[in-house]
């Protein structure tokens, strides 16, 4: 074999797109959800499959960067290049929830150094009409705001949670920017990111509950303050469902069964939804919420069963695909 011939499996996995990230967002906050609802064997599993994922796209990213620098930057400018910030502050999270505090550190500071540079980058190519991955700039945003909360009631850490709430306004604040900019056609004909616009909507509640949460055993807000977080938060949360219902059914009318990597980006906001339905429920103090949030868990992992089945169909033809044209072109070498 000549030292130019690439492995067929390399050569697939060089050409995910920057939206691939999703699949580890949407792994790790289906992690959370078991967690939170008491699955732990199946979280650690699916915590196990995310990591995996990270560190190939993160491999990617770096080799990118390093030796293709065009092609890095031209992926950065793209929305879905945030998933890496998003990606990270999920898996992060998971970490701190499961009792292990350094790599949820190492990961929020990770996230914090990315955040800026990619969201500069992408925000300079918001234009009118754009598919629902214009929200991924509220949803990383918004994962710093989940991740340094989370940290700082694992922690104790008050200036933690304090220097959360930047980040949880102003994710706010991109996605009332992102919705004027979001073409509302999507929700009929859409590949999977449109359901990012209730996603988005649902990391700012949880990172709300986040919030309210830490306030345990430290003084955080006066009470005006908390009034004002806990509203904001219900809202949140019951707009994210409003979408909710809003897209499941555009689903049902415009149906897309054909699988796409944006799909992904649906298994998210689902799974986001339903730990957002199960944290706000704790920390509003509404306990007939858990019946409906273990409800969308549930449908969140048929879901994602069903998007992983899709993507292993579409990698194996894919790497068929790739091994023959790899033969054929050996085979013309040697005439």
């Amino acid at each position: 074999m000549s030292s130019g011939t690439h492995h067929p499996l390399r050569t697939w996995w060089a050409q995910r797109p920057p939206a691939a990230g999703a699949a580890v967002m949407a792994t790790g906050i289906v992690s959370v959800g078991l967690h939170l609802t008491g699955h732990e064997v199946l979280s650690r599993i699916a915590l196990v499959l995310a990591c995996a994922a990270w560190l190939g796209l993160a491999v990617s990213f770096v080799s990118l960067l390093l030796l293709q620098r065009t092609t890095w930057l031209a992926q950065a400018g793209t929305p879905g290049a945030l998933t890496a910030v998003a990606a990270t502050t999920v898996l992060g999270t998971r970490f701190s929830l499961l009792g292990t505090q350094p790599p949820a550190e190492a990961l929020l500071a990770l996230a914090a150094v990315l955040w800026p540079g990619l969201l500069v980058l992408v925000v300079r190519h918001w234009e009118g009409r754009m598919p629902g991955a214009v929200f991924l700039g509220c949803v990383a945003t918004e994962g710093l705001a989940v991740l340094g909360a989370t940290l700082a009631a694992a922690t104790s850490t008050a200036w933690l949670a304090h220097a959360a709430l930047v980040p949880f306004w102003l994710g706010l604040g991109l996605y009332a920017i992102a919705f004027f900019r979001f073409d509302l056609r999507q929700v009929a004909h859409g590949a999977g990111d449109h359901w990012v616009a209730g996603g988005a909507l649902a990391i700012s509640a949880l990172a709300g509950s986040k919030l309210l949460a830490a306030e345990s055993g430290m003084y955080l807000w006066n009470d005006d303050d908390h009034d004002v977080l806990h509203g904001v938060t219900v809202a949140l949360l019951v707009l994210d469902l409003v979408w909710y219902a809003v897209l499941l059914v555009a689903e049902i009318v415009w149906p897309r069964a054909r699988y796409d990597v944006r799909r992904w980006s649906t298994v998210f906001p689902l799974g986001m939804t339903a730990a957002a339905t199960l944290s706000v429920a704790a920390a509003v103090d509404v306990p007939w919420l858990e019946g409906p949030g273990q409800v969308l868990l549930w449908i969140a992992v048929a879901a994602w069963l069903a998007v992983a089945a899709g993507a292993v169909a579409s990698a194996r033809a894919a790497l068929r695909s790739t091994g023959a044209g790899a033969a054929g072109v050996r085979s013309t070498a040697r005439r």
